[in-house]
């Protein structure tokens, strides 16, 4: 058997749609990885953000219970109106 030309480019093709194959599969693990990791972290954060929230609330309450109305009351009404919100839109 002789290897010829036309022998060297087919196999150089093989060779070159498996490389191809391979990076492909490899970047879609990569995305999905990173994907997954975005989603961590990303939960991660509105979980902070949620006690942030709350804590926010507590204290403008406490400004309220003390006398201090004005933008406290504004601000806690708001602040109640997006966690309300934010509570039934994250439970769908």
């Amino acid at each position: 058997m002789w290897i010829d030309v036309d022998t060297i480019i087919k196999a150089a093709a093989f060779v070159t749609a498996l490389g191809v194959l391979g990076g492909v599969a490899v970047s879609l693990y990569k995305a999905s990885d990173r994907d997954r990791k975005q989603s961590e972290i990303i939960k991660e954060m509105m979980a902070e953000q949620s006690l942030i929230c709350y804590g926010l609330r507590g204290a403008l309450q406490g400004l309220i219970e003390q006398g201090c109305n004005g933008p406290c009351k504004d601000a806690l009404e708001k602040l109640n109106k997006h966690l309300n919100q934010e509570a039934h839109h994250n439970d769908l």
